[in-house]
């Protein structure tokens, strides 16, 4: 072999090297990674439901637990009627799979169809009990959005008017449900935001009865002030089956009410790190912690008091902060709109709707 060949052959092999060499130093380098987390989405513009009037029609959907009797669909529509409306009910409204009333393909019609019916004024749920997330998806947004109208109910039909009120910018109603006690103070309520179209402010109802004071309807001030900002809410383990989902709103500068039933105190405090985990609680406005009816320590199960829970979550945030607002599981429940702006007042225990809620 020739010096020149020689040398040729030792160029190229250490050219062959070199790039096996840049080849593996390249793919020992780990590649960019996009971030995990998404932007929050931008909230839709804010839309108004017109205000119910006596003669309209209300359209009963029941988007989560099945009813195994009649009754109770018998008295939802005599309530409405009295209230002053006509009563029409979904086509799927007393179905039932397993222990919801439907399977998802058919609640999530009724709804859809229910404001797609012009001749259908508002919406209100039957009841709450399980299974509303499941419809989220089959919901047409857009349809919703094209067509706004009252829908209102609460407990598990939470998942369905944060939903509407994230992908449409509809305020939507943490208000009674069809089976729910509709007494003076409910209907007053109801009435005020939903049909006299007024700003008004949500306040409890104190009466001390027999007794020397009163027990109904305290408030408690966790941490006192006023700010204003937008109402949010409902039921907390609902609020946090949502967590990471496109169907929760933005909390950043909300007003945050929350209401429970049946859950042992260390699942309230599991439900409400798991808010302060995903960031929901760092930049709340205020605070009003509804009923957190039957939710105890449980047998034999060593725990924190409600009140310690509550502390622990909710002073640091150095926001307005009470407790014992009418909202929830209770007989005496306040209509909350969803999405609307209102001040709190934690010292008073107020809500005050800065605009009304429906046109």
């Amino acid at each position: 072999m020739t010096l020149q060949r020689r040398e040729l052959l030792m160029a190229a092999t250490a050219a062959l090297l070199a790039g096996a060499a840049t080849r593996s130093s390249a793919q020992s380098v780990p590649l960019a990674r996009p971030p995990l987390a998404r932007p929050p989405l931008a909230r839709p513009p804010l839309l108004r439901a017109l205000r119910l009037r006596p003669g309209n029609t209300i359209g009963l959907i029941n988007p989560s637990g099945a009813i195994y009797e009649r009754a109770p669909y018998e008295v939802t529509i005599e309530t409405l009627q009295a209230l002053g409306f006509q009563v029409r009910e979904a086509p799927n409204v007393r179905a039932r799979y397993g222990h919801m009333a439907g399977t998802p393909e058919q609640r999530a019609k009724d709804v859809n169809d229910m404001f797609a019916n012009p001749a259908i004024h508002g919406i209100l749920a039957v009841t709450g009990g399980s299974g509303a997330n499941r419809i989220l998806p089959l919901l047409d947004y857009p349809l919703i959005q094209r067509n706004p109208k009252f829908i209102g109910g609460f407990s598990d039909v939470t998942a369905l008017v944060n939903a509407i009120h994230a992908k449409t910018g509809l305020v939507t109603f943490h208000a009674p449900v069809g089976v729910s006690e509709w007494n003076a103070f409910s209907v007053d309520s109801f009435r005020s935001v939903v049909m006299d179209a007024l700003p008004t402010t949500l306040r409890n109802l104190t009466e001390k009865g027999d007794g020397l004071v009163p027990k109904d309807g305290r408030i408690s001030t966790i941490r006192g002030g006023k700010a204003q900002g937008t109402l949010m809410g409902g039921n907390l383990a609902v609020l946090t089956s949502m967590a990471g989902s496109s169907y929760l709103p933005s909390f950043d500068g909300a007003i945050l009410f929350l209401e429970e039933i049946n859950e042992y105190i260390y699942r309230v405090d599991r439900m409400l790190s798991t808010l302060k985990l995903m960031g929901a609680l760092d930049r709340l406005a205020g605070v009003a912690i509804g009923a957190f009816t039957n939710c105890n320590p449980g047998e034999g199960f060593g725990t924190l008091t409600l009140d310690e829970v509550f502390d622990d979550y909710f002073k640091p945030l150095n926001v307005p902060v009470y407790r014992g607002a009418m909202i929830g599981h209770i007989k005496r429940k306040l209509t909350v709109p969803v999405g609307l702006a209102a001040e709190i007042d934690a010292d008073a225990g107020t809500l005050r709707l800065l605009t009304p809620a429906v046109a």
